[in-house]
């Protein structure tokens, strides 16, 4: 992993910057670990990403669902584990599913599924990036990205 590089968001609209940005340099396999609370700007991050990938369609949190699928320049997996409590009592290939090397994927609270030990069971796919988004005042964030 590289040094972190820290930004400041204003806008939604700039977190999508950073997504855009981000989505540019992903390939096939490639996951993308997504921190922060509720609200700091999860999806909005994804949502950038998926438009520089080709996406023109709507983006929504798959909170209650786990994952949606968007067609893009390559195949493209969001999924959020917010709502489980861990993996120790979910289906083994639960996220075998959505982690794809022909694919992308992104993936908020990894910390549910042990972070890396998510993708210890699915070949051909690499954590390409860790992202930290934090609330610096309620129209303010903070994201943090290694690459």
């Amino acid at each position: 992993m590289s040094t972190p590089v820290t930004h400041d968001s204003a806008s939604p609209g700039q977190t999508e910057a950073l997504g855009a940005a981000l989505a540019g340099e992903l390939h096939g396999g490639d996951v993308v670990l997504l921190y922060g609370e509720m609200g700091a700007g999860k999806t909005t991050f994804v949502r950038g990403a998926l438009r520089a990938l080709g996406h023109d369609g709507p983006v929504t949190s798959p909170t209650y669902t786990i994952a949606r699928h968007y067609d893009a320049r390559l195949p493209v997996a969001h999924l959020d584990l917010h709502r489980l409590t861990s993996l120790a009592d979910e289906d083994p290939g639960l996220l075998a599913d959505h982690l794809r090397p022909d694919g992308i994927a992104f993936v908020e609270w990894p910390e549910i599924a042990d972070d890396d030990g998510l993708l210890s069971d699915v070949r051909g796919v690499r954590v390409a990036a860790r992202v930290r988004l934090e609330h610096v005042s309620p129209e303010q964030r903070s994201v943090r990205i290694v690459a």
